[in-house]
């Protein structure tokens, strides 16, 4: 088991007492899997960018795909229901977007929803009855419905994995702990454009938004 009692601790709980053993009955849990899309397996045209990005795609392609589809199916064998969110737009020139996805830049995010690149990657494509949120912002919650699906199923912890740890992981994390949802984020099942950038964040949401913990230790909150 790893000590994500003790791991990324910030500032404000440096010297914290170790929070409470996790318990996650799966009738009331849900893993949500956020934006492991299409178009973040596609290589840069230029060369330095390419070389640039390397270390996430490595990660992406070598850590987090392979162990959010161990983590999707653990859950699935538990019965814990697998709810994605993926980044994508109503309207082909993207006016329903908000603000923060028509920046200039890498933010600039025009999506269509039935185009590829903006689809759940083949490795963990939903199932028939899986729930997909379409969103067009950062977070997961904001302008979805999603905050009333959970409620509806009667779920109170959610499990989340995703893309990109300081970005849409973050603001959905804590759009959930705003909810009062109680929320893990299982870190190597998730990215952020640098490693720099993706345990910084995780510094700064654990404890108080979320416990972040590893792939290992989730089937020992669902009672295996």
């Amino acid at each position: 088991m790893s000590d994500w009692k003790t791991a990324f601790r910030s500032f404000y709980y440096e010297k914290a007492d170790p929070p409470e053993d996790i318990e996650l009955p799966p009738e009331e849990t849900a893993l949500l899997v956020i934006d492991i899309q299409n178009t973040y397996l596609e290589t840069k045209d230029d060369p330095d960018e390419a070389l640039r990005w390397k270390p996430f795609h490595d990660r992406l392609t070598g850590k987090v795909i392979p162990n959010t589809r161990k983590l999707i199916d653990l859950c699935r064998d538990k019965g814990v229901e697998v709810v994605y969110a993926r980044i994508a737009c109503l309207k082909q020139d993207g006016r329903d977007r908000s603000l923060s996805q028509k920046k200039p830049g890498f933010n600039y995010l025009l999506m269509p929803m039935d185009r590829e690149d903006s689809l759940i990657v083949p490795e963990l494509a939903p199932e028939d009855d899986d729930i997909v949120v379409l969103k067009t912002t950062d977070s997961a919650l904001t302008g979805t419905n999603l905050r009333l699906i959970l409620h509806n199923m009667g779920i109170r912890h959610v499990i989340a994995a995703g893309l990109f740890t300081d970005q849409c992981v973050s603001s959905t994390v804590r759009s959930l702990a705003d909810e009062s949802f109680d929320v893990v984020v299982v870190e190597d099942c998730c990215a952020a454009a640098t490693d720099e950038l993706h345990r910084n964040e995780l510094t700064t949401i654990n404890m108080i938004y979320c416990h972040v913990v590893q792939l290992e230790d989730i089937p020992g909150f669902l009672g295996s």
